[in-house]
């Protein structure tokens, strides 16, 4: 396993992370046995992050969790996180604080090492695919930023960082504040605009300057669905899948896949493996957070990761399908 500077904050990490998310599934929907053994592996091959937040299962990701790093001698570094609902942004340092401690509570744990709002970021509050919070929500006196500091203060968490996503411009404001340690960045090979400029005839969720705004701060990235829910490792469907952004629903996100994925060829491992290896070509980033279905995908993971990045002249084939929006302009 290879490792990566996480930013500003001194660590350096496996550039995989061990995701206990709910799309992936296997911390929370996998039986006792079937967690302890794909944890253990993931941390024989080098895996030294586990991300989590109190949304996975409903808290069941944190809570099994919780058991399962109780039952080992390893301590690897362990995110969560917090959504905040509207009614909490009457008191946001309050809910910040309340479901910090739930989630150390399901953790068992006395701290995290980072801890990150899980909300989208929007001009104002309610927008976007999922319901942004308002940019402003986030910076102002008493908003985000300040209650995730308090818990930092507290020695609850070492770090603090977001989610970025929502929209671009309020992103790259709330990073621009110089506030966050760390963000968590969609990128994959069906958008990733957040690192790049993508030609005009590319439809997508736009990110652009995303990655310019962390890389101005020091802001470690943590890449996120670098599958697209699923969709580019199998074109089976578990009913978990969900949009996160706009212009990406599911029978659209297949479409491109297909195309994508024909072009790049069938020579670069399974089509998990060449998603992921074409996100560890990025330098820029941390690390990506990965999800998994079933505890053989973990061998998939490290297989590719052993392989390394895609290589350069291979992600070109991917300029001709961008600029044709994925075969649906001539």
């Amino acid at each position: 396993m290879k490792y990566r500077r996480f930013g500003r904050s001194g660590l350096r990490v496996s550039e995989v992370v061990f995701g206990g998310g709910y799309v992936g599934g296997v911390i929370i929907l996998a039986d006792d046995d079937a967690r302890r053994r794909v944890l253990r592996r993931a941390l024989d091959a080098g895996i030294n992050w586990i991300d989590t937040a109190p949304l996975y299962g409903q808290g069941r990701s944190e809570e099994a969790l919780g058991w399962l790093l109780a039952e080992i001698e390893d301590k690897p570094y362990l995110s969560t996180k917090v959504r905040l609902d509207s009614d909490a942004l009457q008191d946001i340092p309050g809910a910040i604080e309340r479901s910090m401690h739930e989630s150390l509570r399901r953790l068992k744990r006395d701290s995290v090492d980072l801890l990150q709002l899980h909300n989208q970021i929007g001009t104002r509050t309610g927008s976007g695919v999922l319901g942004a919070i308002s940019v402003e929500d986030v910076l102002r006196k008493d908003g985000v930023a300040d209650g995730l500091e308090r818990m930092r203060k507290e020695g609850l968490t070492r770090f603090i960082g977001l989610t970025a996503l929502g929209e671009a411009p309020a992103i790259i404001r709330a990073l621009d504040s110089g506030r966050f340690d760390s963000a968590q960045l969609y990128y994959n090979l069906l958008n990733p605009s957040a690192a790049r400029a993508m030609p005009p005839g590319w439809s997508g969720h736009d990110f652009s300057g995303v990655c310019a705004a962390c890389a101005r701060h020091d802001v470690a990235m943590m890449g996120i669905r670098v599958f697209a829910s699923g969709v580019l490792a199998t074109d089976a469907r578990h009913g978990r899948e969900v949009v996160l952004t706009e212009h990406s629903a599911l029978e659209v996100e297949t479409r491109r896949a297909q195309a994508a994925l024909a072009a790049l060829g069938a020579e670069h491992g399974t089509r998990a493996q060449t998603a992921l290896r074409f996100a560890l070509a990025q330098p820029e980033f941390a690390c990506f957070v990965v999800g998994l279905g079933e505890p053989s995908h973990l061998d998939e993971v490290i297989e590719a990761e052993a392989k390394g990045p895609l290589p350069a002249e291979v992600i070109t084939r991917l300029e001709p399908v961008y600029a044709s929006d994925f075969g649906q302009r001539g």
